[in-house]
């Protein structure tokens, strides 16, 4: 019996030492990671992790109800599929046509209110809210310094000659490693960290500007700094949250207040981590399908939009917009960890939105994933 509990005394100190080292050396982020993760019965982040999070609210005022199709649901999706989505963990499951709900399933436990995390879905909405600060005028261009808002890498020979479009294209040369599923990960840091700014400006570049494509949430979240001290300057708004319930939230009628995931210093996390419901999700697919436009006023500038669609350095990637344009029907989305999917297929007006969980999963996105989804979906016309 001593024995026993000697090794419990030494197991319980060993965790008090390693926490304590953690914590000194600046770490402290593995303990929070592990704790949501592991310990709540995952291997990476989830859907339903805003719970765990502080947020801000992305504040709703009039809501604009999406509309149901005169064809809703009367040609259903195959039983098949279904089940296959069903297996999947798969949250919801939203086809869109001509701006009206066409088919609509959710599995799980989930239903048309519940709230999920987009995560890097939320890298498109980032790239819009910098093409509506460009038109501004807060912003002067895609091709302004990251400098004239960063100053901190202003003696990185590399970054000082970054500008803030490479940061959406994900070819700014800043030196990442995304990986979602090691707690020893800038990326885990930069998700569970304290102070995401300051981990971030304490990087550097490691390829020239504009030669080499990595995607990389620290590019997003950069970015996102960048575009936060534009608008703060400007008096535009205090927060991205702020700025995205007037510019867009607000403005497309969304159903509900969404959620933004925040560090502990109060930034959002903007390369991740809005928590919204499926038809919200399928305003914001139908706000690029229409070039920015919603119901006659235009949110976002056309040409903006237009070059978010277009390959830039990669064949299937523009302006923190996946791309697919090899073969018809052409289509572009957002896309997130897990399986977050918002999917415009503008030659059939139609928007298709999946969100859930699919850890299992090994297919590769582009070239099964989502061309299955697509079919389905054209196939219920």
């Amino acid at each position: 019996m001593n024995v026993i509990k000697k090794s419990i005394a030494g197991l319980i100190g060993s965790i008090v030492l390693v926490t304590l080292v953690l914590l000194l050396t600046g770490n402290g982020f593995i303990l929070t990671s592990v704790k949501r993760t592991y310990l709540a019965g995952h291997v990476t982040a989830n859907v339903n992790d805003h719970s765990v999070f502080e947020v801000r609210n992305i504040k709703t005022d009039q809501h604009t109800p999406l509309k149901k199709h005169a064809d809703f649901l009367k040609k259903p999706l195959p039983t098949e599929f279904l089940d296959e989505l069903e297996r999947g963990n798969t949250a919801a499951f939203l086809v869109l046509k001509n701006g009206q709900i066409l088919s609509e399933y959710y599995f799980n436990g989930y239903n048309d209110r519940s709230k999920t995390n987009s995560f890097s879905m939320a890298k498109t909405v980032t790239t819009l809210l910098l093409g509506i600060a460009i038109e501004e005028g807060l912003v002067r261009d895609l091709d302004q310094p990251i400098i004239d808002f960063i100053p901190e890498f202003k003696n990185d020979p590399l970054g000082k000659t970054a500008t803030i479009g490479q940061f959406s294209l994900m070819n700014s040369g800043y030196e990442w490693d995304e990986n979602y599923y090691t707690p020893f990960s800038p990326t885990v840091e930069l998700y569970y960290g304290s102070n995401i700014e300051k981990f971030l400006l304490a990087g550097e570049f490691s390829a020239k500007p504009g030669e080499f494509w990595e995607y990389s949430s620290a590019s997003t979240q950069i970015m996102g700094i960048f575009l936060l001290r534009a608008l703060q300057k400007a008096g535009a708004a205090n927060t991205l949250s702020e700025y995205l319930s007037e510019k867009i939230w607000q403005p497309l009628g969304m159903n509900d207040d969404g959620l933004w995931h925040l560090d502990n210093k109060g930034m959002e996390l903007v390369y991740c981590c809005i928590n919204t419901n499926a038809r919200n999700f399928a305003k914001l697919g139908m706000l690029i399908q229409n070039k920015g436009e919603w119901q006659g006023t235009q949110i976002v500038p056309s040409d903006f939009v237009e070059q978010m669609i277009k390959p830039v350095g990669q064949p299937y990637y523009g302006l923190s917009t996946w791309l697919q344009v090899k073969e018809e029907p052409h289509y572009h989305w957002y896309s997130g960890h897990l399986g977050q999917y918002v999917i415009s297929v503008p030659s059939h007006n139609m928007v298709i939105v999946r969100l859930g969980e699919n850890p299992t999963s090994v297919d590769d996105f582009r070239t099964v994933t989502l061309p299955r989804y697509v079919e389905m979906s054209l196939n219920t016309l």
